[in-house]
């Protein structure tokens, strides 16, 4: 192996994120080389992947499409589920984990990663909701790095302040497709119209969060982890244009802003080429023709999901986790069309509801939370 080039693993490789990182180790071949790949479904776009790139590992992460992925690939080594994953995370010959898989799933090939002194860029940020102070205790300074457009912004202005000099950090929203919506007509919104979001171009489930929200609330759970503020700390300021990504207040009352244009290449590339700034041909914000750019309060009366992450922090322990949870299978059933879209919200608010929250929790405890959580987030009547 080239030792000049850094060996990546991708779990999620057919994703939004992991296309992203696809994308941006095709254009810098000469800086990267994956070692393995992830899929859930899509067998045979992970197979040309993989031979495209001369991939030496595949992982199936649907055990069920293991001999299927074998057939595609003769000779390549394959692997299957979370535990393919973890043992692909973990390899000797692995330099840096992307994880990009939706859910949990993510949570011990992370663990994993880190453990065995990976470099983790993480996307998948149910991982640090879920299990966000057991993760943060494993990682070293600088061993976690954030994909996440906002994250990753937040993390590209801390870089530029002392720890100090920090007040407040806020994370931007596009505000989905409902930003303008009055909300009965939100509440009654169709599967079609809660997946046409205006700005970025992602899978199914996380148009999904997008559209109620929720994606905003995970994500605030995951600022509140990953980089050890409290909740009154952060803030969400809905901007429909998507180019500032993140700001920090500081101090003295000034800001510290990330812009750029809407493209996950950009927040990928950071997190594969730190501490370097790699030199790639992605487009530059034009300030003469990107246009205005509008800022608001988000709408907490019609989108309830601000509510639940203020809660989820302020309490803590496994509540973000039963939150993320339920979140996962009310969008699932949202989806299959057994509930109306507000049912996403009641679901959620019911399952944490009930939820006995428990402390200083080991893995063996969140994922049987975790499990319990997606149980009863199934059994919710509307």
């Amino acid at each position: 192996m080239d030792p000049q080039r850094k060996n990546v693993v991708i779990l999620g490789a057919s994703g939004s994120v992991g296309s992203s990182a696809v994308r941006v180790i095709r254009a810098a071949r000469e800086k990267f080389r994956i070692t393995a790949m992830s899929g859930y479904s899509r067998m045979e776009e992970l197979a040309a992947l993989c031979r495209e790139f001369e991939c030496p590992c595949a992982v199936a992460a649907d055990p069920a499409r293991y001999e299927e992925l074998k057939g595609l690939l003769p000779g390549t080594r394959c692997l299957s589920g979370i535990e393919g994953m973890a043992e692909a995370a973990a390899a000797p010959e692995t330099d840096i984990l992307l994880c990009a898989v939706a859910g949990a799933d993510g949570l011990l090939p992370v663990i994993a990663a880190l453990k065995a002194g990976k470099k983790v860029a993480i996307a998948s940020k149910e991982v640090l909701v879920l299990a966000g102070e057991l993760v943060m205790k494993l990682a070293r300074p600088g061993q976690l790095l954030p994909v996440d457009s906002e994250h990753a912004g937040v993390w590209q202005c801390l870089e530029r302040c002392g720890e100090k000099e920090v007040k407040k950090i806020i994370i931007t929203a596009s505000g989905g497709p409902f930003r303008l919506w009055e909300k009965e007509k939100i509440l009654n919104a169709t599967v079609e119209e809660a997946l046409r979001h205006p700005t970025w171009n992602m899978g199914k489930k996380i148009t999904i969060d997008s559209a109620s929200m929720m994606n905003k609330a995970l994500e605030l759970v995951e600022a509140n982890r990953l980089f050890r503020v409290t909740a009154d700390q952060l803030g969400v300021i809905v901007h429909p244009q998507s180019k500032v990504h993140a700001m920090v207040e500081l101090t003295d009352g000034s800001l510290l802003a990330q812009i750029a244009v809407p493209d996950m290449r950009l927040p990928t590339a950071w997190a594969l080429t730190y501490p370097e700034r790699g030199a790639f041909d992605f487009p530059p914000y034009d300030w003469v023709k990107g246009g205005t750019m509008e800022f608001f309060e988000p709408d907490t009366e019609k989108f309830p999901s601000f509510g639940f992450a203020d809660a989820a922090m302020r309490t803590g322990g496994t509540l973000p986790g039963v939150m993320s949870a339920a979140n996962d299978i009310a969008v699932e059933r949202f989806l299959r069309r057994e509930i109306p879209f507000g049912g996403i919200w009641k679901i959620i608010g019911k399952v944490m509801e009930e939820h006995k929250v428990l402390h200083n929790s080991t893995l063996e405890e969140i994922l049987a939370v975790d499990r319990e959580s997606r149980i009863k987030a199934h059994e919710v009547k509307l």
